[in-house]
């Protein structure tokens, strides 16, 4: 909580950022398991925190959240949802912060596209490290085709797997899908994955609905 603090990761749905915070949870609990490591998201802190204000019971809700020695927190964007919480968070922030403990939030959005988030939180996400999360280019797209083709089983020749990454831009999610589905496809029908195959998006698509609900 000394350098780089807090570390504001951002990027679209489905590039990695909770893959990315969840790393960290199990490296630091791997190595340093004397730390008190805690993970959530933005909605469940939101959440947690209304119930503990139901319950009129907001010193556990605090010691939970403001005794961290790392607080991570997943889609912080939640948080602009309400004063109450943000005000909450402020503080939670704040009483971290000085401590030194580590803060680690990441959004699908840069702080300043939070809204309405208050001024006072955005330039605190803004005080550290900020790393913005790029789509993968043309050779890591196929490179991951390649090896999530290979970890789900489905043999998908090179030249499908170079026709997919030049179309498939926008996420991992999307990728992972393409090859559940064209892998689906191949073994509903008998017939091998080509780039044809890949073409037939209503086809194969609807053929994987039908054979989920058999």
């Amino acid at each position: 909580g000394s350098v780089h603090n807090p570390l504001f990761i951002y990027g679209k749905s489905g590039l990695g950022k909770t893959h990315l915070l969840k790393a960290i949870y199990h490296e630091l609990s791997s190595n340093r398991p004397e730390l008190n490591i805690l993970y959530t998201n933005g909605e469940s802190f939101m959440n947690e925190m209304i119930a503990h204000i139901s319950e009129k019971n907001m010193r556990e809700f605090h010691n939970k959240f403001r005794t961290p020695d790392v607080l991570l927190v997943d889609d912080i964007q939640f948080i602009a949802k309400g004063e109450t919480v943000q005000e909450e968070f402020f503080h939670t922030f704040d009483s971290l912060y000085r401590a030194p403990k580590q803060i680690i939030l990441a959004s699908d959005r840069p702080a300043r596209d939070i809204k309405p988030l208050e001024d006072r939180l955005r330039n605190r996400f803004e005080w550290g490290l900020i790393a913005d999360i790029q789509p993968p280019d043309l050779e890591l797209r196929i490179a991951i085709l390649r090896k999530k083709a290979l970890d789900m089983g489905v043999d998908i020749p090179i030249d499908v797997l170079n026709f997919l990454g030049e179309h498939l831009k926008s996420n991992i999610r999307q990728i992972e899908g393409v090859i559940r589905r064209l892998g689906a496809y191949s073994n509903l029908t008998k017939r091998p994955i080509t780039i044809e195959m890949a073409r037939e998006k209503e086809v194969f698509a609807q053929c994987v609905e039908e054979f989920l609900e058999l």
